[in-house]
């Protein structure tokens, strides 16, 4: 088999795909680290509906992608930005996704933590941003899920400083009725969380977010921080009061900071783990025998496609999740929630193929060579 690939001068080139997929060995829970993976929704692609539309959601084909996850065992990050959350999905659709996953996550005895965000306001006073954060945190825990308190666009655009940030939070971990999960989602991933923490100094937005967590630190299962500098995760974990877990989601540099150093280490919640599950979830159980060497040996080569689907602008890094799952026939079709898989191009969606392929993530090769010369096509690619 070869293919005819575009690269970004637009010049074509040949390509031999791989013939044999990576065949992970099924096994134990993970006993070293706590891991997630954040996962998609896949749209119906029937549906007659506008960018501007709500989500259309096929649920069948969504709770199935999660089912896989759960098979090969990794927790479940359910609505957030890998979601589209706030890039098409609305939190009407967001609360039913919750609903929907965490019933069957009951059903097959899988983990799972829910988003928790203001996604229902574009704005307002710390009042009402209080009152939608708590609107969601009892959809979660009414699901039955455990929750993770998402930084809100409509906080950021409202405090004044890092007072409000400790009253809204500390009020929240108050309210919850078991341990949150705290994400730092960085302006990276969403402009509109320039300066969260209230300050646009990442130093002092540290001090008032580990000031958040000592107030509270029962109520705090952990830290989510999603910076893409592996160093300033590492001085935060550092600094977190025992008992209180650093989840990364460094998309860049998970390897070293899921092995760690003698100082400790990170578990995971990450976005990346959502093409890379069944290879995510051996290197895990590897490191769980102590081969810190046969974990980065697995994971480390997954490292340049992951930078390359999370390249700025980092948004739309979901666009190539879901355009591998499509490839590696986890869904019938490349459509998504609001549009959005115009949002990259043919030669960074071919770059991505290329480095998924020769991870060996598509467990069928010969569909995945039909899909991507048919997405070729389209283009005016002639095989």
């Amino acid at each position: 088999m070869t293919i005819r690939l575009p690269g970004a001068g637009g010049a074509l080139r040949t390509y031999e795909p791989r013939t044999e997929p990576f065949a992970p060995t099924p096994g134990t829970p993970f006993t070293s680290r706590t891991v997630f993976s954040a996962a998609h929704v896949v749209a119906d692609p029937f549906a007659d509906a506008s960018p501007d539309s709500p989500a259309a959601v096929d649920w069948d084909a969504t709770l199935a992608f999660r089912r896989h996850l759960w098979a090969h065992g990794l927790g479940v990050a359910e609505a957030m930005d890998t979601a589209q959350r706030g890039m098409g999905l609305d939190w009407a659709g967001a609360a039913e996704l919750i609903r929907r996953s965490a019933a069957e996550a009951r059903g097959v005895g899988g983990r799972i933590a829910c988003g928790v965000g203001t996604d229902q306001l574009t704005g307002g006073s710390l009042a009402q941003i209080r009152a939608a954060y708590e609107e969601q945190l009892a959809v979660v825990e009414e699901a039955g899920a455990q929750a993770i308190l998402m930084a809100s666009r409509a906080l950021a655009a409202t405090a004044e400083g890092p007072e409000d940030y400790l009253e809204v939070y500390g009020h929240l971990l108050r309210q919850a009725a078991d341990p949150v999960i705290l994400h730092w989602l960085g302006p990276m991933f969403d402009p509109a969380l320039e300066g969260y923490w209230g300050s646009a100094d990442l130093d002092a937005a540290t001090d008032t977010f580990l000031q958040v967590i000592a107030a509270h630190p029962e109520k705090v299962d952990g830290v989510k921080i999603s910076l893409l500098d592996a160093q300033r995760e590492i001085d935060l974990r550092r600094r977190l009061p025992q008992g209180v877990r650093c989840y990364t989601g460094d998309d860049f540099n998970y390897p070293e900071l899921i092995a760690g150093d003698e100082q400790g280490f990170s578990h995971a919640l990450l976005g990346i783990f959502d093409p890379l599950g069944p290879l995510a979830a051996e290197a895990v159980r590897v490191l769980d025998t102590g081969d810190v060497k046969g974990f980065r040996g697995l994971l480390d080569p997954t490292v340049e496609l992951s930078r390359h689907l999370f390249q700025a602008p980092t948004r739309f890094y979901k666009t190539g999740v879901v355009f591998l799952a499509w490839l590696a026939g986890h869904q019938a079709h490349f459509t998504m929630v609001g549009g959005l898989q115009s949002a990259r191009s043919l030669p960074h969606l071919a770059r991505a193929y290329e480095l998924a392929d020769g991870l060996g993530l598509f467990p069928d090769p010969k569909l995945t060579e039909e899909r991507m010369k048919n997405l070729l096509s389209l283009y005016g690619v002639n095989q």
